[in-house]
């Protein structure tokens, strides 16, 4: 009788839990018998392990085999358990020292000519092995650099079951042959999973990404770029078709800062997962765009599928942007499903499978036309839209909806001199990014001690407790909170985007002028705030 036992992963969203795999031979009929609630791919690797192995040049025990998979009650599936299958058999068979394989973490899926094959989530599973005490993981060659991004972790990278085999028995090391230079290396089918990431892109440097400068005029709807990108404000753009409303959320990514270091371990994290982590690129810096289509599903925008809950948009959105053009096109169901994320910066769903938590911390903007044919809002442009119409097209953006978003900006009609560049031309994105930057710093130092990063994080009850605002600069604030024009939180976000403001503008804090700009943009009346650059009024 021979046992052995190794460790893997199983990734439940984009959390792993270690998976202890042990197999135990016996004498008896030959049977291989998996057992620990595999899944249909799983318990295929039955096949794919025999195969690998014989064709490694070990021989196959021919006794009673079982493979168990403990916890037996965390759900597992997918072929990353093929490695670790693998490796366990071997040591039940003593091809290997199973003291050898004891402490280690295999992750991988086995061709049947004994190659590893990479699969998705190797960054989140390697940090659940890291956070339970493991410090030795073998993963695919062609993964090896994502699961590198975890400190205090020793990574070793395999090509195929001989080579771990090798270097287990302290045998030499067989060379596999490279796939050769010009032709598609088959090996890197697991790692993008088609129509996964449609609509979802990494944003590029703002040197290579579309420039703000192109946009002709809208000097109010830059500023709300701006602040929104300062504080990570939630921003709606209304106005008539071809204002611009488009080319500016294009360009939001541009302005916005490189991601910290843990930031870009949680948006790899997704990406990985999700089957969209560009390959030879293991660490996500940019923040992430995701433009969905308006036929998009509650499903889809949140998250599901089949067995257990896949990332949706707001996830692959997580630290970047989620930009929803046409917004009262999209369904009211799938609207109202982003109250929830835009509030907790998370989202859970439940499924009869399993509930699963997943990160949907993103910067929301929309854009919206006035009325079904987007004239509504043209003096004599002729709008034929019924005021009913108007008004049912409008409301498909729920008032609690609209209540978690901060600016809420109208994208003006280009007029003659701007489109045809005989006005001032706006501001490049390098130059607005670099205030972005200021501001970001100056609301870091603020926040130093605190668990926020930027203002639109802090809760209501500290900006009116902790953070305050200069004498008597709520004075206009309090008036629209008694004709009913501002709620209890609308308070909250004026507040929040008068300190972005202020950032910008490099006050030590808000003043009524930057109250009066926080108002305007959030109820759309005019507070007589001259249109400036920077923040600055």
């Amino acid at each position: 009788m021979g046992f052995a036992r190794t460790c893997s992963v199983a990734l439940v969203g984009v959390e792993g839990v270690v998976v202890e795999v042990q197999a135990d031979l016996e004498p008896g009929v030959a049977a291989f018998a998996l057992v620990g609630l595999p899944d249909k791919s799983l318990t295929e690797s039955r096949d794919r392990v025999r195969a690998a192995v014989v064709n490694s040049g070990a021989e196959w025990p021919q006794k009673k085999l079982t493979v168990g998979l403990s916890p037996a009650s965390v759900p597992k599936g997918g072929s990353g358990f093929d490695l670790a299958v693998a490796a366990a058999v071997l040591g039940a068979a003593e091809r290997i020292d199973p003291r050898t394989i004891a402490d280690l973490v295999l992750i991988g899926e086995l061709g049947l000519d004994g190659r590893v094959r990479p699969v998705r989530g190797i960054l989140p599973a390697v940090l659940a092995a890291a956070d339970a005490g493991y410090r030795q993981v073998v993963v695919p060659e062609q993964t090896a650099g994502e699961a590198s991004l975890v400190p205090g972790v020793s990574v070793l990278g395999v090509r195929s079951l001989r080579q771990l085999i090798a270097v287990l028995t302290d045998e030499p090391v067989p060379d596999e042959e490279p796939t050769e230079e010009g032709r598609p290396d088959a090996m890197l089918a697991g790692l993008l999973v088609p129509g996964a990431g449609i609509g979802t892109g990494l944003s590029a440097a703002p040197a290579e990404g579309p420039d703000l400068a192109d946009v002709a005029g809208q000097h109010h709807a830059r500023r709300a770029l701006e602040i929104s990108a300062a504080g990570s404000h939630h921003l709606l753009l209304s106005g008539p078709p071809g204002a611009g409303k488009t080319m500016l959320a294009e360009r939001l990514p541009g302005i916005l800062p490189p991601l910290s270091r843990q930031e870009s371990l949680e948006v790899t994290a997704v990406h990985s997962v999700a089957g969209i982590l560009p390959p030879g690129e293991p660490l996500v810096r940019r923040a992430p765009y995701c433009a969905p289509h308006h036929s998009a599903t509650m499903q889809s925008l949140v998250g599901g599928g089949n067995g257990l809950p896949r990332p949706g948009a707001v996830s692959l959105a997580h630290r970047g942007i989620l930009f929803l053009d046409e917004a009262p096109e999209f369904s009211g169901k799938a609207l109202d499903a982003l109250r929830q994320p835009l509030e907790s910066g998370h989202v859970v769903i439940a499924r009869a499978a399993g509930v699963v938590r997943l990160p949907a911390r993103f910067l929301l903007a929309l854009a919206a036309n006035p009325c079904p044919c987007g004239r509504h809002t043209l003096h004599g442009a002729g709008c034929e839209c019924p005021p009913a119409l108007v008004r049912r097209y409008q409301a498909r953006l729920s008032g609690p909806l609209l209540d978690r978003v901060d600016l809420r900006v109208e994208a003006e009609p280009v007029t003659r001199a701007d489109l045809l560049g005989q006005g001032d031309r706006g501001e490049t994105t390098a130059a607005v990014a670099a205030r972005v930057r200021e501001a970001r710093d100056r609301a870091a130092t603020r926040l130093a001690d605190t668990p926020w990063r930027v203002n639109s994080e802090i809760p209501g009850h500290e900006l009116r407790t902790r953070y305050h605002t200069a004498p008597g600069a709520l004075a206009e604030a309090e008036r629209d909170i008694e004709r009913g024009l501002l709620t209890a939180r609308g308070l909250d976000r004026v507040l929040r985007v008068a300190w972005t403001a202020a950032d910008l503008a490099g006050h030590d804090r808000p003043d009524a002028r930057d109250i009066a700009l926080a108002l305007e943009m959030r109820t759309g009346v005019a507070r007589g705030v001259p249109v400036g650059t920077g923040g600055r009024a």
